[in-house]
């Protein structure tokens, strides 16, 4: 499993303007050849009102990293994919800076990926654990 080569962070980031990804802060950090990583700050945008980072948000952040990642390795002239199914286990708080998430893949199948994301704070501690099956669907005119 590859992703293709010429896809840069620039480009992710573009795609994500005007989406409750830019909302949420979210930006890709890294990509490698088994791995796409991103960051979302944990500000009055992703917090609750105890002062946390709310879990929808992390969820937000792991499914936003499956599913991009997932898209990156189809054919995207006759394939699209989306969320299908998503868990997520909040092991720490966070209440400031940033969360890190980076996602690799359990299954790259023709018709559903399955995506492990970890989310960690700004020391490296493990934050939420996630898992998301991702369908893989033709487009309308295929």
């Amino acid at each position: 499993m590859l992703f293709p080569s010429a896809i840069t962070l620039s480009m992710l980031n573009d795609t994500s303007q005007g989406t409750i990804i830019s909302l949420l802060g979210i930006e890709y950090t890294a990509i490698g050849p088994d791995f796409l990583a991103a960051k979302m700050p944990v500000d009055h945008r992703t917090k609750q009102p105890l002062g946390l980072l709310h879990g929808g948000a992390s969820v937000v952040l792991a499914e936003t990293l499956g599913s991009m990642a997932s898209n990156l390795l189809v054919d995207q002239t006759k394939y699209y994919c989306v969320g299908l199914a998503i868990n997520a286990n909040h092991m720490r708080r966070a209440s400031t800076g940033y969360v890190y998430g980076v996602t690799k893949p359990i299954h790259t199948g023709k018709s559903t990926h399955v995506w492990e994301i970890r989310i960690t704070n700004e020391q490296g501690q493990l934050i939420c654990a996630s898992a998301l099956t991702v369908a893989i669907l033709a487009k309308p005119d295929n």
